[in-house]
């Protein structure tokens, strides 16, 4: 959608300010950690854009908050798996010779949305260590929260999803599904019957740029938005919806949902095509 398609189709001027009153609408407030979501193109016509979005969260958590978002750099992976798009098979082998080593400040963010890409750049924005699956946080406990990210438990126990889940934190979907939301990756990770894969990305270890290959769990976020259905059919009152922007929101709290998804995952396992 252009630019102008937006303008015409948002039914009010919207900004910083206004974006505001409805992130307390939605019931947050100063304090609280989230972990955003987004849809920029969902919100219809904001001035000042993406960082308006950011401006506004930022002003409603304030510093004695924490925002978190997904910071996935997908391209950084085992070339012989690529599909969007595929490349040659003689390119797989200099890929693994050549690919830059992940740098939190610089690997570029891959699918993640223009509010993400905005946060990325704040100053003050810090980013985990894993080359594939990074996330990144502002506030109060961003160094804390973003200290450890194990390469192979990536959404486990061990990364950033597991210090989330017993830290009250907030699920923030603006204009996205739950096949967004990367929470439920950690309730895959509690199943007896996961599957690996074997993964590879160029890292700096003791400054030297090298190709390390690793086990990774697999996801399927294709089944999240069933089991975000069956979740609000039962937990009326642990998800709340409302607008920000002309964007459908949802708001719900992560450790009702991750431990719904556990029991969910487990008596509705994957069925073999």
């Amino acid at each position: 959608m252009s630019e102008f398609d937006r303008v015409q189709e948002t039914t009010s001027f919207q900004s910083v300010e206004t974006l505001k009153q409805q992130l307390l609408t939605l019931g947050i407030q100063a304090g609280d950690a989230i972990m955003v979501h987004s849809s920029i193109k969902s919100m219809g016509w904001i001035a000042g854009g993406a960082k308006a979005v950011i401006d506004a969260l930022m002003e409603t958590i304030t510093p004695q908050g924490t925002i978190v978002m997904a910071a996935q750099s997908a391209e950084n992976s085992e070339p012989s798996y690529w599909m969007l798009p595929p490349v040659p098979k003689d390119w797989h082998e200099p890929i693994r010779q050549h690919m830059p080593a992940y740098d939190p400040h610089l690997t570029p963010l891959r699918g993640m949305g223009k509010i993400a890409e905005c946060f990325h750049r704040h100053p003050k924005t810090i980013r985990s260590y894993h080359p594939v699956h990074s996330f990144m946080a502002w506030g109060k406990n961003a160094e804390k929260w973003m200290m450890e990210h194990p390469l192979e438990d990536s959404f486990g126990m061990g990364s950033p999803l597991g210090t989330f889940l017993n830290e009250n934190v907030k699920i923030l979907l603006i204009g996205v599904g739950y096949d967004s939301c990367t929470a439920l990756h950690l309730s895959e990770n509690f199943l007896e019957t996961k599957t690996y894969t074997n993964q590879g990305a160029a890292m700096l270890v003791d400054d030297e740029r090298i190709w390390i290959e690793y086990q990774s769990v697999d996801g399927d976020s294709d089944r999240f938005p069933e089991l975000g259905e069956a979740f609000e059919k039962t937990h009326a009152d642990a998800f709340f919806v409302a607008k920000l922007g002309q964007a459908d929101c949802r708001v719900i709290q992560m450790k009702p949902i991750v431990e719904f998804g556990i029991e969910w995952l487990k008596v509705n396992p994957v069925v073999d095509q």
